[in-house]
């Protein structure tokens, strides 16, 4: 008599088995890379440099 009380408390946790399906989504998928770039490069240049240019502006 115990067993099958039990058994009938058992029965429908086992009769309930999880499922999972796995699908593939019928529209493809996007992803949208709206990315900025910006570079910024610094140069420092010597005095010494900055002198020899303003005296031969010709150079460049």
């Amino acid at each position: 008599m115990k067993y099958a009380f039990v058994m009938a408390l058992l029965l429908p946790l086992l009769a309930c088995s999880p499922t999972v399906k796995l699908e593939a989504p019928d529209k493809p998928i996007e992803i949208n890379l709206n990315v900025n770039i910006e570079q910024r490069v610094k140069i420092e240049i010597e005095r010494d440099v900055q002198k020899s240019i303003a005296k031969n502006k010709d150079i460049f």
